[in-house]
């Protein structure tokens, strides 16, 4: 593939393509979910009950952990996780800032402060020797947060170890990561002390709305966020603790169990389209993330590296990344010919106005910053046909080369 074609056969130029086709996977599992929904219905228990239990036991076997506790969303899995550590006012929890807002909103919900990480610009994962340079000087540090960013697992063997050294526990955030693999080829969420999941519509696993889980191997951990989940009531208006209203519906369970039985499917649908973006970037001259853009290059654009084994992305997003000077431009060519795209996350979390107190300088954090200004996330939902796969590089690729030739 040369500079300005992006695969030997070019794609109509009238394809669109979205950044993600619910619609298309609904078509694949219409009957199964609709069956699903009725039988919810049909019994008239929709929150927590049966329908939740089955399939708190079927995540919990796919994830291979003791527990799962469906809750209300992946905010509040975090919210939950951090209330059964006891966190709060005065304490302090590291996470990145190249994240979504719930893994630092959630520590603040608490009264808690997060400490902010910078991330390494290959996984776009918290960096470990930075994270550790952190919790030297953090103020009465109570738990280590690192995020599993867009589908791909920190080096979870490494994080386990800081987190005992400093004598916290560890916290994974897995909301874009569930089936993804670690360093041991444990499943994310699996290592952890508590491990939360987001079911958000457009996760590899989505359900129908809003729903979440926390995972542990910790039975009282479990117990407590079960009584978390329900105001702290344990029997019925019974309340040991404060909690929150943070119980997962019947009928987000049920469509998740029918979802369940394809993930496995869908995660190869992604993996196999990324590989296909990989193949058709790297012929027109692109290079893989982490390495440094160079003055006067041809293809200044860069691909996600490949997870070796027995790590394993399941890539919730495929994240691109050019020049800072070219991304709003090509963005703005996108949308013309009507490719869905996104940026995760244009304004890192401590250069948010909330956070401003905090009194983090522009700069302090400068591959979160950088990631921010250059990434671009691409559409690789399962369903992604060839010829979509291939008008999206066509144009990426032809673009970039017109803007390195001006």
């Amino acid at each position: 593939m040369t500079a300005t074609t992006a695969t030997t056969t070019r794609a109509p130029s009238d394809v669109a393509v979205p950044l993600l086709d619910l619609k298309a996977q609904y078509a694949t599992i219409r009957e199964e979910v609709e069956d699903a929904i009725r039988g919810v219905v049909e019994s008239q228990w929709f929150i927590l009950g049966p329908e939740v239990a089955a399939f708190e036991e079927e995540i919990a076997r796919y994830i291979d952990v003791e527990y799962a506790i469906g809750c209300s969303s992946g905010s509040d899995a975090i919210l939950l996780a951090l209330m059964a550590l006891g966190i709060g006012p005065g304490q302090s929890v590291l996470c990145p800032s190249y994240t979504f807002f719930a893994t630092a909103g959630s520590v603040s919900r608490l009264g808690a402060t997060p400490v902010f990480v910078d991330i390494e610009p290959t996984t776009y994962n918290a960096d470990i020797e930075l994270a550790r340079e952190a919790a030297k000087n953090a103020k009465n540090l109570a738990a280590i947060m690192p995020v599993h960013l867009f589908g791909q697992t920190v080096d979870m063997t490494a994080w386990l170890a800081l987190a005992n050294e400093f004598g916290v526990p560890l916290i994974e955030d897995a909301a874009q990561a569930i089936g993804a693999r670690d360093d041991k080829g444990a499943m994310a969420g699996s290592r952890g002390a508590l491990g939360c999941f987001s079911f958000f519509p457009s996760k590899n696993l989505g359900g129908f709305g809003e729903g979440g889980l926390v995972t542990t191997n910790d039975g009282e951990l479990a117990q407590k966020l079960r009584e978390m989940r329900v105001h702290g009531m344990e029997p019925k208006y019974i309340h040991k603790h404060i909690g929150v209203n943070g119980r997962l519906d019947a009928l987000q369970a049920a469509v998740l169990r029918v979802k369940l039985r394809h993930l496995e499917g869908w995660h190869d649908g992604r993996a196999h389209n990324a590989a296909d973006y990989d193949r058709m970037f790297a012929e027109a001259g692109a290079r893989v993330s982490g390495t440094p853009f160079e003055e006067g290059e041809a293809m200044p654009i860069r691909t996600p590296a490949p997870a070796a084994e027995p790590f394993r992305h399941i890539y919730n997003q495929y994240v691109i990344r050019v020049p800072a000077a070219i991304r709003e431009p090509l963005r703005e060519h996108l949308r013309s010919v009507n490719i869905g795209h996104e940026v995760y996350y244009p304004v890192p979390l401590h250069r948010q106005a909330c956070y401003a107190d905090l009194g983090i300088a522009e700069g302090s954090l400068p591959e979160s910053e950088w990631a921010a200004k250059e990434t671009l996330a691409l559409p690789i939902y399962p369903e992604l046909t060839a010829e979509q796969r291939s008008r999206v590089a066509q144009v990426i690729v032809e673009f970039v080369a017109s803007q390195t030739r001006a």
